[in-house]
Order: C-alpha cells, then sequence, then structure tokens
C-alpha cells in the first residue's frame, strides 16, 4: 500500500445509514421504459409476437419500478436525504427518542427505568 493511498474507515452502521440513488434509478427506469416501449411496438409491427411479449414484460417491471421510485422519493428527505441532510440514527425499535443511550439516567424515580412492576412477589 502506498502512502498516499487513504482508506475510508467503516463505521459499522452502513446498511442502516445507506443512501438509495432513487434519481439514477428513476432515469435508468426511464430509459428502460422508453425501449421496451420502442422495441414492444417495433416487434408488434413486425409480426414477432414472442420478442413483443418479452419488451411487454420489460415494460411492466419498469413502469413498477417507476412507482416504487415515485412513492419513495415522495416520502421525502427522511427516506431519500439530500447532500445537505446528514444520515441519520435509525429507530432501536424500542420506543426511546434519539440521542438516548439505553442506560441513561433522566432523573426517575428507579433509576430512568420505565418498566411496570411485574406484580411477582
Amino acid at each position: 500500500m502506498l502512502d498516499s493511498e487513504v482508506i475510508a474507515m467503516r463505521t459499522g452502521s452502513e446498511p442502516a445509514t445507506a443512501r438509495s440513488p432513487l434519481r439514477m434509478r428513476l432515469w435508468l427506469s426511464l430509459w428502460g421504459t422508453a425501449w421496451a416501449l420502442f422495441g414492444l411496438v417495433a416487434f408488434a409491427m413486425n409480426g414477432r409476437p414472442g420478442w413483443a411479449a418479452a419488451c411487454a414484460v420489460v415494460l411492466l417491471l419498469a413502469v413498477v419500478d417507476l412507482c416504487v421510485i415515485t412513492y419513495r422519493m415522495r416520502q421525502g428527505p427522511h427516506y431519500q436525504p439530500g447532500r445537505d441532510i446528514p444520515p441519520y440514527e435509525p429507530d432501536h425499535g424500542d420506543g426511546r427518542p434519539r440521542g438516548q443511550s439505553p442506560g441513561a439516567d433522566s432523573g426517575r424515580a428507579g433509576g430512568g427505568r420505565t418498566d411496570p412492576p411485574s406484580g411477582r412477589p
């Protein structure tokens, strides 16, 4: 390894903070839609029903992909952050707000525990 080479250190949270290239997928899906539509019409006019059916399947997949992409883009920056929005801490699913560590004492009685009593003797 050369001294001028720099290796980016992984944080281990890449799957949780990954950003999907939705704009690139949108343009590729539009490109695929245009070519599949062209192929469908061309093969249908030349009497090639098998190839026309194959193009119809590709066209259907491209249109479904376009729908998924536009749905995800309309969900906002939480699902498609822009260049000016930093990665966010993912939801841990345990109900605690962001920024609060699991063992942090919030000044509540019981050392920050919110568990209901078990009711066992």
